[in-house]
Parts: C-alpha cells; structure tokens; sequence
C-alpha cells in the first residue's frame, strides 16, 4: 500500500469544494464528518455525516460542503500494491458509493494513526501502514452486513435486481448482451458497474450462483448428472462438468456421493 497523502479532522470553510473531472491520480478514501453534497453519476446528492467513501482511481471527484455550512473530514490519498486490489473487493466494499456508518470514531481513530505512521521513521512503518487500512476495509465490511447502510448509487438497485435473480433462477438463460439491455445499459458499463459494486464479474456470478443450484439439486434429488446439468441452464453436459470441477473441486457425481 502506498500512501500518498493523509489528512486528520480537516475543517474547512463554507466554500470548500473538490472539482478534479480526471480525479486524483489515486484513491481517495474519505471520511465525511459533516453533511455534504456529492456529484454521483451527474446529479447532486446529499450525503450525511458519518459517511465512508473510497474514489476509485480515475474517477472524477465532485464534492463540496452543505449551503452557508462548513466541512470536516479524514481522507487518505494511495494506491493498492501487488494483488491488493483484490484483497480489497473480496470485502465485497463498493467504490463510489456513500456507506452510512454508525460511528466514525473508531474509524477516525485509524486515520489519525495512520498519519503519524506516514510520516513516521518507524521500523514497522510500512507494515503498520497496511494493517491500519485493513483494519479499517474490515469495520466497513463488517457494517455491510446489514444492507440497508450502503445509500445506493444510482445503478445499485438495477443490479441489485438482476442478481437476485440470477440467484433466484439460476437456470434462465442469460448473456451479458441481454441482460445488459435488460436494464438498458451498455456492455461493457454494465460489466464494469457490476464488478465494482459486487466484486465479482457478472459472469462469474452467474456461474457460481449456477454451481450452488447444482449442489442443490445433487443433494436433495435423484435426478442425473445429465438433467441437472439441464437445469442449471447448461446445453453441454461436459461444460457443466468442467465447471463444476474447477470451481469444487470434484466432479458432481463425486460430490455426491461424499455429502450423502
């Protein structure tokens, strides 16, 4: 993890406001301890205090305090190193979206430490530094537990929908092409939103929720390996089974025969 910039409790008057169209070269993880207005997908949104925010990187940053208010926060400018990217989003944290926190505190408290580890010569300097953001990816994981904390951007309930479904019916027949039409979305925006809201590409989502309705099916039916692939929306029987191996482990006859 490299950090670019930190800042601790910063206040600032009536007409601040962030207006980077290219963003800021990094992430930007904010803490917002005062009301404020962001500019989310092209409209205005009032975002509350005690509010977490991470700007993916290249993202524009339109921000600015409430009309005749001032504005407080903690924010943290850096970059992910070797495969900390993906650490990050297996939390399943979501970038441009305001995450409604019940405390900042401990949060804040992570923040100031972290400052004076930046600009610290200590022996474990970077290694602290690490922990200190994971520690802090992890409290906000842990906050996602309850869904209703994430305030949605504008596409998080679509695609909310569509993964519900691709859970719920599994066996429907799906492309990107038309589910990205479904909710009337590009391809390629569609995958790139999908991804970054749930971490996971929207075809891998499909297979996995696939693969769980086949466990299912092998544990609580007698059907054969052949119609259960059927069911599972697959038209090859050896791509069910390919699948199914790479991703368990085991071929599905095996699977069930070690879980009865």
């Amino acid at each position: 993890m490299i950090i670019n910039n930190v800042g601790y409790n910063h206040c600032h008057d009536a007409d601040f406001y962030i207006d980077r169209p290219n963003g800021s070269g990094d992430y930007l993880l904010l803490l917002l301890k005062t009301d404020s207005i962001f500019t989310l997908n092209g409209k205005d949104v009032k975002v509350n205090k005690n509010t977490f925010f991470i700007y993916k990187k290249d993202t524009p940053q339109y921000y600015r305090c409430m009309p005749q208010q001032t504005f407080s926060n903690d924010w943290v400018h850096f970059l992910f190193e070797n495969n900390e990217e993906e650490e990050f989003l297996s939390r399943g944290i979501p970038y441009n979206t305001p995450i409604k926190m019940k405390n900042l505190y401990f949060l804040s408290f992570c923040i100031k430490s972290l400052a004076y580890e930046t600009y610290s010569n200590n022996l474990y300097r970077d290694d602290n530094i690490n922990k200190y953001m994971f520690l802090i990816f992890n409290k906000v994981c842990e906050e996602l537990n309850n869904p209703s904390n994430i305030i949605p951007s504008t596409y998080y309930e679509m695609l909310s929908t569509i993964r519900n479904k691709i859970y719920s019916r599994p066996y429907e027949m799906r492309t990107i092409e038309s589910t990205a039409h479904e909710v009337r979305m590009s391809t390629s925006n569609f995958q790139q939103q999908y991804k970054k809201h749930f971490g996971v590409s929207f075809i891998q989502d499909l297979i996995n929720s696939r693969m769980e309705y086949a466990k299912k099916l092998l544990l609580n039916t007698n059907l054969s390996i052949n119609e259960i692939s059927k069911q599972c929306g697959y038209k090859h029987y050896a791509h069910f089974t390919r699948q199914f191996k790479k991703i368990n482990h085991v071929t599905p006859m095996k699977y069930r025969q070690i879980n009865q």
